[in-house]
């Protein structure tokens, strides 16, 4: 049974009451077998973006590409499909859209002629000046396909009056505000760039006379590369000729990288500034058992976003880690009409509780975060549906009172929880016993065993105190998103 696009979102949306990422990029030099790796690259970026995937390749005089809606692993793993893209340069894109709509059009990598070549690119992350320069650029005769503000990159970079490529992509980067990292190819180069701040990720590997950019590292090792490096803040990696060089144009400042990737977003087995990210999430979930002192039988990770914090949380509390709730991973997405009866069983169609073990049973419930309330408060009540005693709930992150604007789907402002109620009223909301987040200070003393520097804090922490480290220009303009495009959305062209 299909569902039209509007209402996949909207059972999208009810499903998963968490952060999501915008996508996942993955690029690759002179292999040849170029796009089969980007496909297996892409599929271990899978968690990053399941709305649209795309690659682009190049054999050395024509480049080619294809696009798909859905998962990687529904159209790049037939052999008939890699045939289609030869070459030995390769980018790809795992799309989850935060500006744009849900199309084929706006499913990257995007490809532009230019009068100095060919043009690829996949972007992750958000610009938050993108409707302003859209708007000036199309009154200077710019012609969009798409409303994604990745077209605003190529539009910029085509119309600069530079000679050489690197330069034209440096006057386009230094009129673009946001978070991103980018892979772009040209007829010559494979790029990597990474914003000023460092808020979005992007990794260098190498497989033997071949180098990638990619978003994390666990692509890396799906295709047997060795880890390289990570791509620096504000810096330009670019391969050509089997060589890499790099140039850093902007002021030198100190990275900001997000702390949702520490948080969530990365795979647990993805290395970020030389661990893996799930060392980082059991830290967090010890520091909050430190915050903490309860009486209590067990503790329940929500699966499996809140699994490394519920460990890290056990060890230190010296309580029972017990898997009282167990998720179902093979729930179809689309399978069935959101009717308001299923509505009512949402989670019970991902999840469901250990009855014997959570009976008659003091809980501490275990997430990485609490952001709407709603799949939490289904979880509390299943739970005491089982018969458990008492639920306590604990988040490993502080109150997330306000958005981002730097590429990560989540709700408004005033659709977040702890934007509209105090920690009492939020328990209440979700009919737990208690409820208790990591301070900030102990998200600090997790991460980086120090405080947070409050003249310059190590992270883009914007979600708990509202200091965006770059200004969302697109939002205090008072410009609105709006139909960027005559064409309807339900439109492939």
């Amino acid at each position: 049974m299909r569902i039209s696009l509007t209402r996949k979102k909207k059972l999208r949306k009810f499903k998963l009451d968490k952060l999501r990422e915008e996508c996942g990029v993955f690029g690759i030099s002179n292999h040849q077998d170029a796009s089969a790796l980007v496909a297996l690259g892409l599929h271990a970026l899978q968690h990053r973006g399941q709305e649209g995937c795309g690659i682009v390749s190049f054999d050395g005089k024509n480049y080619h590409s294809e696009k798909r809606q859905g998962l990687v692993g529904d159209h790049f793993t037939n052999e008939e499909t890699i045939k289609k893209l030869p070459g030995k340069f390769a980018i790809g894109h795992n799309r989850y859209s935060t500006t744009g709509e849900t199309s084929l059009r706006n499913i990257q990598p995007f490809f532009a002629d230019l009068h100095i070549g060919g043009l690829s690119v996949s972007h992750n992350g958000n610009l938050t000046n993108a409707l302003q320069l859209r708007e000036a650029l199309v009154r200077d005769g710019a012609i969009f396909r798409t409303t994604s503000d990745t077209e605003t990159i190529v539009q910029l970079i085509a119309k600069s009056n530079r000679i050489k490529f690197i330069d034209k992509l440096i006057d386009a980067l230094f009129q673009i505000k946001g978070g991103y990292s980018l892979v772009m190819m040209t007829n010559k180069k494979l790029v990597g760039v990474r914003d000023p701040y460092g808020i979005r990720p992007l990794v260098i590997g190498k497989l033997k006379d071949s180098y990638i950019f990619t978003s994390e590292t666990c692509a890396l090792d799906i295709v047997g590369a060795t880890f390289v490096r990570e791509v620096e803040n504000g810096e330009i990696v670019f391969i050509e000729n089997n060589k890499i060089d790099c140039i850093k144009p902007f002021p030198k400042q100190k990275p900001r990288p997000c702390v949702f990737e520490y948080i969530y977003f990365a795979r647990p087995d993805s290395l970020i500034n030389g661990k893996c990210a799930y060392e980082y999430r059991k830290k967090l979930g010890s520091e909050l058992s430190k915050e903490n002192d309860l009486n209590a039988d067990m503790v329940v990770p929500v699966p499996d976003s809140g699994v490394p914090a519920a460990i890290g949380f056990a060890e230190n509390s010296k309580k029972p880690f017990e898997l009282g709730l167990i998720r179902n991973h093979y729930v179809g997405r689309t399978f069935i009409e959101p009717t308001q009866n299923i509505r009512s069983l949402g989670v019970k169609l991902k999840l469901s509780s250990t009855k014997t073990i959570v009976k008659n049973k003091s809980i501490i419930l275990i997430d990485d975060s609490l952001v709407r309330g709603t799949t939490c408060t289904k979880i509390v009540k299943m739970l005491y549906e089982s018969g458990a005693r008492e639920v306590h709930v604990r988040i490993a992150c502080p109150e997330i009172k306000f958005p981002d604007f730097y590429g990560v789907d989540m709700p408004t402002r005033e659709e977040l929880l702890a934007f509209k109620k105090d920690n009492s009223e939020m328990c209440d909301y979700i009919n737990a016993k208690s409820l208790k987040f990591l301070s900030l200070e102990g998200l600090y003393k997790a991460l980086t065993g120090e405080k947070r520097n409050t003249n310059y804090p190590q992270f883009s922490d914007h979600y708990f105190t509202g200091q965006y480290p770059i200004e969302p220009t697109d939002n205090l303009s008072g410009l609105k998103i709006k139909q960027l495009s005559l064409l309807s959305g339900k439109s492939n062209n």
